[in-house]
């Protein structure tokens, strides 16, 4: 019998992977998870994934060249996320693991995190939610509506696509940087330097995917580029953003306000020096945490699964042609 193991913990396991995928999963083979409320570590997954077949990975902990190398069996590791950057890729390929990634299915929800985020600063409700709850009384601020308002979108994938058609609906101007996309010429859209981006948006929302050629792309010369009236949207990496420069950007009035659903902090989270500003809308990293999103990416990864144990090479690989030690266990017919 095929062993399967989740890397989530029980909560992991009940906010990203969900009961109807995991019961699903359970008819595919033995299926064990970390079944503790502490975070899985690598000890943990060596001890109780030791004779495993196939890793379905959380995002923590990586699973990393020390970990595949204590797991003798394993020949396959189904990532829950688009995101493989906490696998050891290259490993992976010498020694014949297959691994497989997720599709985006998060795309409304974090759009939706959007723009309730830019409601939220544009009409300063968390500041004045939290005078009250503080025993105060707010003193009304003028706010701006959505409509008319230029948004800049840095990214035009999934998620940028998704947002850009929401936007539209609130009769928003968009502005789109993306360098590696060609978008239609279409009514209150223009495709645009990331210059003209910052300069001439409302609301700057980084999107683009993270990489070495994106790291650190919002800096403090980027951010003086933008209005003192703006507010900059980070729901992509903390890799993209110097976290100094924006602080300051805060402190001085560079910006008039951020909010972020990432940072440098464990597990992807906006760190406190961010986090607890004044002109800053913070959530732990839950822009796609609905149960929709949740369960996409959970079903992907049991269909890899199915896949699998069917002989065949799942969707989504992304090393088929390395993935001989899953050939073998399997029966695969890998691409050459």
């Amino acid at each position: 019998m095929t062993r399967i193991f989740l890397t989530h913990n029980r909560s992991a396991l009940r906010h990203y992977f969900g009961e109807r995928a995991y019961q699903i999963l359970t008819s595919l083979g033995e299926v064990r998870y970390h079944d503790s409320d502490d975070e899985t570590t690598h000890e943990d997954i060596i001890r109780e994934a030791h004779d495993c077949d196939i890793l379905v990975s959380f995002r923590v902990p990586p699973i990393d060249a020390r970990l595949m190398h204590a797991l003798p069996r394993l020949s396959a590791v189904c990532r829950v996320a688009v995101d493989i950057r906490n696998i050891d890729l290259g490993y992976a390929n010498r020694h014949g693991i297959l691994v497989t990634r997720a599709t985006a299915g998060f795309a409304a929800a974090v759009s939706e995190w959007i723009v309730g985020a830019m409601i939220n600063l544009a009409r300063h409700i968390d500041a004045a939610s939290q005078t009250y709850r503080n025993g105060g009384t707010p003193a009304p601020q003028m706010g701006r509506e959505l409509r008319g308002a230029a948004l800049g979108i840095i990214g035009y994938g999934t998620i940028g696509q998704y947002l850009a058609r929401l936007a539209s609906a609130f009769g928003m101007q968009l502005l789109i940087h993306d360098p590696y996309t060609t978008i239609p010429d279409a009514a209150g859209v223009r495709q645009v330097s990331l210059e003209t981006v910052l300069e001439q948006s409302d609301f700057v929302v980084c999107l683009a995917p993270a990489n070495a050629e994106t790291a650190n792309l919002i800096n403090l010369a980027r951010l003086r580029q933008m209005r003192a009236s703006a507010y900059f949207i980070n729901a992509s990496r903390a890799e993209l953003v110097n976290e100094d420069d924006l602080l300051q950007a805060l402190d001085s009035g560079i910006i008039a306000g951020a909010a972020l659903d990432v940072g440098s902090a464990t597990d992807q989270m906006p760190p406190p020096r961010l986090a607890q500003h004044p002109k800053v809308i913070a959530t732990p990293h839950i822009g796609g945490l609905t149960p929709e999103a949740a369960e996409h990416q959970a079903m992907d990864s049991v269909r890899q699964v199915q896949a699998l144990l069917a002989g065949q090479v799942p969707e989504c690989s992304v090393n088929a042609e390395y993935a001989v030690r899953a050939r073998d266990r399997f029966g695969l017919l890998l691409p050459q």
